[in-house]
């Protein structure tokens, strides 16, 4: 492992900083500006979503300008987004908010190609390594952004205006922080040497299952996470409770990085996802057990570990799956799929848990949770039979 991962991992963290600010007031901050209740979530959606519309964009600039320059143009547009959301607050004006959220939705696609850009940071035997340790650098993201909206929410006269501008100051550190890492350089293009057609690489049995486990483990988490602030609120909890759940929902999701590399080089992807699977199932277990603060709390935690082993797996699945000339648009569409996914969670979640509640909004989960694994096993049989 090498400075330069380190230095990844931070972003990581400041990254994972902003989203889970995004996840904690997003949703608080549009229920208040909302005209109607069931539009509570459409900022956290708007993030995602834009996330989405950025994908092919953001595959361009990253082919074009290589990954110092796009991820720093993320960076710039998180700073100003963040701004843009703050001035929503103030000016109390819902459609601002969503507009400003999806136009961040360019750095969310940015930022989440850091794990892809670990593995080009790592000498060959190290990739899934260094993919795990620059995910566990979200740890970062799980201690401050659930304390960085409960310390600034009320820094201004106006609900939340702090976090929003706090976060500007996450992005302008997060600026100085990638500027001491160096990138290997794109490697130099052959002559007529651009790789498969995408919808080649995409029939792959391995990268059809990387998709769908990646986009499905993104989508469940997602429903769930940012259904949980205006869940707890229903039931009377203060946002500190909130806060503090979210905080160890995140230390699940991250903090197994530090050794899910190592599980995935000793027992196989598909092994680890699997289990994934069934600490998803057991986060829903419990969450329909009750809806009491150490409910909320063990289910949430047992989300983000169970998040973690499927998203990294599939991620270190689809390695596997393309070449350096075709990563750019390989990367894209996997991207593409898990804000795609997430865009819908992030509305569904809204809509469910103001209108049918938490305890159906998690029954409804079981769906995606088996059709995950249902794929896992279904690429398990393809491999055996290959051989």
């Amino acid at each position: 492992m090498n400075r330069n991962l380190w230095l990844l991992a931070i972003c990581q963290g400041l990254f994972l900083t902003n989203n889970v600010t995004f996840i904690a007031i997003n949703g608080l901050v549009g229920f208040s500006l909302a005209p109607l209740g069931w539009m509570a979530t459409l900022p956290v959606m708007g993030y995602v979503v834009g996330g989405a519309l950025s994908t092919g964009l953001v595959a361009k600039t990253q082919q074009r300008w290589g990954r110092r320059a796009s991820f720093q143009l993320g960076l710039l547009v998180a700073l100003l987004s963040a701004l843009v959301c703050a001035y929503a607050a103030y000016s109390k004006n819902f459609w601002l908010l969503c507009a400003a959220t999806l136009v961040a939705g360019y750095y969310n696609a940015n930022a989440n190609l850091y794990r892809f850009a670990a593995a080009e940071l790592a000498a060959p035997a190290w990739k899934e390594k260094a993919v795990s340790l620059v995910m566990a650098g979200g740890l970062i993201g799980a201690v401050a952004g659930p304390n960085l909206a409960a310390q600034t929410r009320t820094l201004t006269v106006v609900p939340f205006m702090g976090a929003y501008l706090a976060l500007a100051g996450v992005a302008l550190l997060s600026i100085g922080v990638l500027a001491f890492i160096t990138f290997p350089r794109p490697a130099a293009k052959k002559l007529h040497a651009d790789g498969r057609p995408l919808r080649e690489i995409m029939r792959q049995p391995v990268f059809i299952v990387a998709a769908t486990c990646g986009a499905l483990s993104y989508g469940v988490m997602n429903l769930l996470m940012a259904a949980t602030p205006l869940a707890m609120q229903q039931c009377g909890m203060p946002f500190g409770d909130a806060a503090l759940v979210l905080e160890w929902h995140v230390i699940g999701m991250f903090a197994p990085g530090f050794f899910t590399g190592h599980l995935i080089k000793r027992f196989g992807a598909l092994s680890i996802m699997g289990v994934g699977v069934l600490l998803n199932a057991a986060c829903i277990a419990v969450a329909l057990s009750g809806v009491d603060l150490h409910q909320f709390l063990i289910a949430l935690f047992l989300l983000g570990v169970g998040w973690n082993f499927l998203f990294t797996g599939s991620t270190t699945l689809s390695l596997k799956t393309y070449t350096p000339e075709e990563k750019d648009r390989a990367q894209g569409a996997l991207n593409f799929f898990v804000f795609a996914t997430t865009a819908l969670s992030s509305f569904a979640s809204g809509v469910l848990v103001t209108t049918s509640g938490w305890q159906l909004l998690n029954a409804g989960s079981l769906i995606p949770v088996v059709l995950t694994g249902a794929a896992i096993v279904w690429l398990a049989r393809q491999q055996r039979h290959a051989v």
